[in-house]
């Protein structure tokens, strides 16, 4: 007969394996790393403005460098080693989608192009991608329908 512990005690099972964190130190790694890669893009930005771009010029290149950043950072293995410290601060700006698409595509790429890269470069950023064009189009037909009605 298997042994099949109480809950009482698989609670104090779970409690000693469960690696302790520090919610107050990681809040504050999240805010210096993401706004390090802001404090960067603001830079960027700068740089690209007085470069002579105007402001929607600086800010589409300012995505593209930061994205780039990103992809090289991961192919690199570093943005992972930067993410385990920053958490959130390195996952909610553009670099951390710019990860989240090129890091499947890394480590799948033994499977090959089809198989391999191409299915598993959307694993975690595909939702986002298909939800927000679902929701624009839904939008964009609302719109369409409420200008049809005169009413916008």
């Amino acid at each position: 007969m298997q042994f099949e512990p109480k809950e009482k005690e698989y609670n104090q099972y779970v409690e000693t394996i469960t690696p302790v964190s520090n919610s107050a130190r990681n809040c504050l790694w999240a805010f210096l790393i993401g706004g390090l890669i802001c404090t960067i893009g603001q830079v960027l930005f700068n740089l690209f403005e007085y470069a002579g771009l105007d402001k929607d010029d600086s800010s589409s290149y300012v995505s593209i460098v930061l994205v780039l950043i990103s992809v090289v950072l991961t192919g690199l293995n570093v943005y992972k080693k930067i993410a385990k410290y920053g958490g959130a601060g390195t996952l909610v700006p553009i670099t951390g989608f710019a990860n989240g698409v090129c890091a499947p595509i890394i480590e799948f790429q033994t499977e090959g192009e089809v198989f391999g890269k191409g299915v598993k470069c959307f694993t975690i950023a595909g939702p986002v991608i298909m939800y927000g064009i679902f929701t624009s189009w839904v939008l964009g037909l609302i719109y369409w329908i409420c200008k049809l009605a005169g009413w916008v």
